[in-house]
């Protein structure tokens, strides 16, 4: 199944939003419903698709006309991500920028035979897994370009149980994954928002972060070998679980977004699947105590498998537990709501969960039960359908994330905050801004915005200047562009500050080596020479 060409993920999934919601964001931002109606897929124009004769050659690289595509469904599912811009553009019937073509390939001998084709015809290639970028990761500055659709190469290539490790193709989904891995007693443990369409080749290239990260790490630090095509040729990195063979080459590639190879295969450390696994929400009077509390378990333990805290406007509107949006009272969404997961044996789980609550208690945390936890849980992967809703309904939803270290929490979450408040107020649509830290690490932690306000006459005009604002608050308060949606072309220009110069220069020459022609995701990452 494709994802929806409009919005976020299956239709069948998609749900209007309750009527407190509905009535909260007209008595609060005063959203309207819209006078208009998104375009048809069929209503949308294209450009012209790819040249005859490169399409020719593009099929012989990938064996069968048919793994070439250049219908209108096929380009305009192919454009762009899942921002939100992105998705007010499209429904607005704005597919400019759509692919020449949608190649998919088998092998990564195909993929090599399709970076030599489009280097002699001028066209650009964006790697595309699941769609998922929110970051402009699939836009890349060049009009004719082919979108390599990776959904063929969605195969295990190798497991090893002694060392716990598997080779994934990069169009693996991720459920697929965890599916494969689970008949022989493992799983990754990668579980983001984006999970239910996201591929293991785009997990690599944005240094993707999950939602048990506390437990099971980042993803980059699940990778223990790549294999990618570039213009120039292979390139295979990871012998072994660690190395002081000089600079770890994989670091080049991580994180790259398609702009230095299209990874081919991801070797990743593997987990022996879990007993049990056990939800629990707390509460606590303010952010400040919440994130105190969460500063203690990430250095001095024992660290919790899934460990966030909402601030008080999320724990009131109750993104909290996103299927639970509208249902509380206010009194009983006062404060900040925290949930912890364990996730292990019986008996760890049991003693991990005995230590953090005192930990929990200490810093002054109420226990509220099972009841939160599990409604996180079965609703961790719903806030993407309700930013559908909330577009429906005539709302502007947008999120945007950061990391810094401890010290800086405060000063960060306050500036950011103050960014996208003043900019959006002072462009007529005051916004309500929530917060949530969702992955916490011994020195820092990652700070997660999601801003609602009500679309106005131009909604992506709007936005735009108070992205800017963020953006300027996050580098002048300390914090990185980036903590896991990437770089893309909206955080790119704020990269280059928060890269310095000498790093730029040294990225550049690594780019003209690998891709000397600039074939690769154009303008991601890194300007266009």
């Amino acid at each position: 199944m494709d994802m929806l060409w409009s919005g976020w993920g299956d239709p069948a999934k998609a749900a209007p939003l309750p009527d407190a919601v509905t009535g909260l964001l007209r008595d609060l931002l005063g959203v309207k419903p819209l006078d208009t109606a998104p375009h048809a897929l069929d209503e949308i124009p294209l450009a012209e698709p790819a040249p005859a004769d490169a399409l020719r050659a593009l099929a012989d690289a990938v064996g069968d006309a048919a793994h070439v595509r250049t219908d209108a469904e096929s380009r305009i599912r192919h454009t762009r991500g899942k921002s939100t811009p992105d998705l007010l553009r499209i429904r607005g019937g704005d597919a400019g920028d759509a692919p020449a073509a949608v190649v998919l390939p088998a092998t990564h001998d195909e993929v090599l035979a399709v970076l030599r084709v489009c280097a002699e015809h001028g066209l650009a290639v964006v790697p595309f897994g699941g769609g998922t970028s929110v970051v402009g990761g699939l836009a890349p500055e060049r009009s004719a370009f082919v979108a390599l659709d990776l959904r063929r190469m969605n195969a295990m290539l190798a497991i090893d149980p002694v060392s716990r490790t598997a080779t994934l193709q990069p169009g693996l989904r991720a459920p697929d994954a965890e599916a494969l891995l689970a008949e022989y007693g493992f799983t990754l443990g990668h579980f983001p928002q984006s999970y239910e369409w996201a591929t293991i080749g785009g997990f690599a290239a944005a240094r993707s972060s999950g939602q048990a990260s506390a437990g099971y790490g980042r993803f980059d630090e699940m990778v223990l070998g790549l294999t990618v095509a570039t213009p120039e040729g292979t390139l295979d990195t990871g012998r072994a679980p660690r190395s002081a063979a000089g600079p770890d080459l994989r670091q080049l590639i991580l994180g790259s977004e398609g702009a230095f190879g299209v990874i081919t295969s991801v070797t990743v450390r593997i987990r022996p699947l879990p007993r049990t696994r056990v939800y629990e929400g707390w509460r606590f009077a303010s952010f400040e105590e919440g994130a105190t509390a969460l500063r203690r378990l990430a250095q001095d333990g024992p660290r919790p498998t899934v460990l966030r805290l909402s601030d008080e406007t999320e724990t009131f509107v109750g993104l909290a537990q996103p299927d639970a949006i509208g249902a509380a009272d206010a009194a009983a969404a006062a404060g900040c709501t925290a949930i912890a997961g364990y996730e292990g044996t019986e008996e760890e789980t049991a003693r991990r969960r005995e230590e953090a609550a005192a930990v929990l208690r200490a810093a002054g945390g109420t226990y509220l039960g099972a009841e939160p936890g599990e409604r996180w849980a079965h609703g961790r992967y719903s806030a993407p359908y309700l930013r559908d809703a909330l577009l429906d309904a005539g709302a502007f939803a947008e999120t945007l994330e950061t990391a810094t270290f401890w010290s800086r929490v405060p000063e960060l979450y306050a500036a950011v905050r103050t960014a996208l408040t003043d900019t959006l107020t002072a462009a007529g649509t005051p916004p309500l801004v929530m917060c949530h830290i969702s992955h916490v690490y011994e020195n820092g932690a990652s700070l997660y915005f999601t801003v609602v306000s009500a679309q106005g006459e131009d909604a992506v005009a709007h936005w735009t200047p108070a992205k800017e604002a963020a953006n300027e608050a996050v580098l002048s308060a300390g914090g990185t562009i980036s903590h896991h949606h990437g770089v893309g072309t909206d955080h790119r220009d704020w990269y280059l500050r928060e890269a310095g110069p000498l790093g730029v220069e040294a990225l550049r020459a690594v780019k003209r080596r690998l891709d000397p022609d600039g074939v690769l995701n154009p303008g991601i990452l890194l300007p266009v020479d």
